[in-house]
């Protein structure tokens, strides 16, 4: 855990904000590179703005009882952590369907350039994730367990769950979710960009591959996260979410191929 890149003073940089802001840039260029257009920078911007927010708003929206109710000016404290992953996701995919709108481009027109990189700027987040705290997992004690230093998210839940003393050097050891889900994100990114020249004639297919896949890796991995959960009946808020995302995600892939099978006719 190393939640300060950069702290002399008059300068404080979070290791989450660089890492984000990292796997902006790096996304943005190869979607350019990838899409070959020069005239979506305001665009990819506009979705970064968007999925921040919306990153934020789910946030604010599942623990407003314990953490904003009391203090509503804490929800502009970003830079403190708090952002949902999926929040932000459907925040862009409706900016980006406007933004399809207004222009008369097709919604698949840039989507799959945009899902063959964006599990790679993800998993830049993640890693942020593990160097600021959150997102952590369940209570382990097997060889991949960390334990996060005193006055960490997990440290401060232990302590309130009387699981440590005040006086405990580190929290208890914890499955590194984040970086589970960082290399899976990798694996996904790989995949995609090994597919990506066979199949990006067969519009739609890699967006919705990329959606059913990382629902099916955020299912799983919300049974190994330790953090506070909001749940809708046995299962999790992000759980919910991914099973109506891999759904979508397989409306995408059958689209795809059907739309091949009538064009080789």
């Amino acid at each position: 855990m190393h939640p300060d890149l950069i702290d002399i003073g008059f300068l404080h940089l979070k290791t989450y904000g660089a890492c984000m802001a990292v796997g902006f840039f790096v996304c943005s260029w190869l979607v350019e590179r990838l899409s070959g257009r020069k005239d979506i920078s305001g665009l990819l911007m506009l979705l970064a703005i968007l999925g921040i927010a919306g990153a934020r708003c789910a946030y604010v929206i599942e623990n407003w009882q314990t953490q904003f109710a009391a203090d509503p000016w804490q929800i502009l404290r970003v830079d403190r952590g708090g952002l949902v992953f999926y929040g932000g996701l459907i925040a862009a995919i409706a900016g980006y369907f406007a933004w399809c709108i207004v222009k008369r481009e097709s919604f698949t027109a840039l989507s799959d350039h945009m899902c063959t990189v964006v599990p790679l700027g993800h998993a830049f987040g993640r890693i942020g994730c593990f160097f600021f705290g959150c997102c952590y997992g369940r209570r382990s004690e097997c060889a991949l367990a960390v334990h996060f230093p005193v006055h960490s998210p997990a440290w401060y839940a232990q302590l309130e769950a009387g699981e440590i003393a005040p006086d405990a050097p580190h929290a208890l050891g914890v499955l590194p979710t984040q970086l589970v889900e960082a290399a899976a994100l990798l694996a996904i990114f790989a995949l995609l960009a090994v597919l990506y020249a066979r199949l990006k004639s067969r519009r739609g297919f890699l967006t919705g591959l990329y959606l059913a896949l990382y629902a099916l890796v955020r299912f799983g991995i919300e049974y190994l996260r330790g953090d506070p959960r909001a749940e809708v009946g046995p299962l999790s808020i992000a759980q919910t979410i991914s099973v109506c995302m891999f759904a979508l995600g397989a409306f995408f892939i059958f689209r795809a191929a059907r739309r091949a099978r009538v064009e080789s006719l």
